[in-house]
């Protein structure tokens, strides 16, 4: 197992790394939560591969466990389904000391924070991701919340787990469109600030795809590795954590206009990314040769490289309006003056946005 730290001063937390950790979970967290109860939050389908070893391990170490089963998918990450976990907490009389445990994919992980977040102001929670994109992206930083219609995440919270628990085994059973989802923000992260780990990323990717184990804890630890670090600089987003949304801009709106789920997140983001690359490059910033490198990198991963066909400049617009990192009217973009180098700019004005999209 591989351990790394949050570091949050004295909300900093753990990231474990490894294989067969769900059944290591109740070792693992029986020191770190100060609660006996818990209360599991899970879908379907992760249920009936890993809810049962899940509640065996945390009973086997002492914990009483209750468990909520959401609908699967993004299209349920909605105010109305988000309020099946507190009638739940509130069936099993959970209290301000329970601790609740994420077992799932991102819309999981997001919904069952938020949830902590709020049940009776705030209670623990922890991560098990169960999904590639939520092992190296959503688990790790605190952000927590649901999507309305207008706009993706837009109601949720800045709220920190107590641990991560990534378990790489869980990748076998991940569907392949999935697996691939997730891999378009493991190269985010060589784009936005590691060119050492993008390269490392093209010598090894047929063997990510294979789901190698050695290879999959190595990707893993990297991806966490480099968002542990900004969200240790900067927890709020207030700064460099927003280079962690390169390609998300034009992704989300992806995502919104297309209707949630249709196109899975990181298949929108990696569309995101080409288009974020491609306006670098219009814009004398990022070296003209290296977008085919990512063209060829995303393309060997099973990723999109374009947005869906027929998406108008005003549909982007639409919904770029509303995107969370829009400050006094202006939309803040993550560009790249290079590879392993993300700029946070509002300097590219809405005429050559419109004028690029347009095109």
């Amino acid at each position: 197992m591989r351990s790394l730290e949050v570091d949050l001063g004295p909300r900093s937390y753990p990231i474990w790394i490894g294989e067969g950790l769900i059944a290591q979970a109740g070792e693992c967290l029986r020191e770190r939560l100060m609660s006996p109860k818990i209360m599991i939050v899970t879908n379907p389908v992760v249920a009936g591969h890993y809810l049962g070893a899940l509640r065996q391990s945390l009973e086997g170490a002492g914990f009483v466990v209750s468990q909520v089963v959401l609908p699967d998918g993004e299209a349920y990450k909605t105010l109305e389904t988000w309020q099946l976990i507190f009638d739940g907490l509130l069936a099993d009389k959970h209290g301000r000391d329970t601790t609740v445990v994420a077992l799932g994919g991102g819309v999981i992980g997001d919904m069952a924070g938020f949830a902590a977040a709020c049940y009776q102001r705030g209670v623990d929670f922890v991560q098990v991701p169960t999904t590639l994109l939520s092992q190296v992206d959503s688990s790790v930083g605190g952000k927590t919340g649901v999507n309305h219609p207008a706009g993706k995440n837009m109601i949720g919270a800045f709220y920190q787990p107590k641990a991560v628990l990534i378990d790489v085994t869980v990748l076998n059973t991940l569907p392949v469109r999935e697996f691939s989802a997730g891999l378009a923000e493991v190269i985010k992260y060589g784009l936005i600030g590691d060119a050492a780990f993008l390269a490392w990323l093209e010598e090894h990717i047929d063997r990510l795809m294979a789901r190698e184990s050695a290879v999959l804890i190595e990707a893993v630890t990297r991806s966490c590795e480099n968002k542990a670090r900004i969200v240790g600089l900067d927890e709020r987003e207030q700064g460099i954590r927003a280079t962690l949304n390169l390609g998300h801009t034009f992704g989300h709106a992806i995502e919104a206009s297309q209707g949630y789920g249709q196109w899975l997140h990181g298949e929108a983001v990696a569309a995101g990314m080409v288009m974020a690359a491609k306006l670098s490059v219009q814009l004398g910033w990022l070296a003209g040769q290296e977008l085919p490198r990512l063209v060829r990198l995303l393309k060997a991963a099973g990723l999109p490289i374009a947005p869906p066909a027929g998406m108008a400049a005003a549909e982007f617009l639409k919904y770029m309006a509303v995107d969370k990192k829009v400050q006094q009217g202006r939309i803040r973009l993550i560009l790249l003056k290079g590879i392993g180098e993300a700029v946070v700019t509002d300097a590219v004005t809405a005429e050559q946005i419109q004028t690029f999209l347009e095109a």
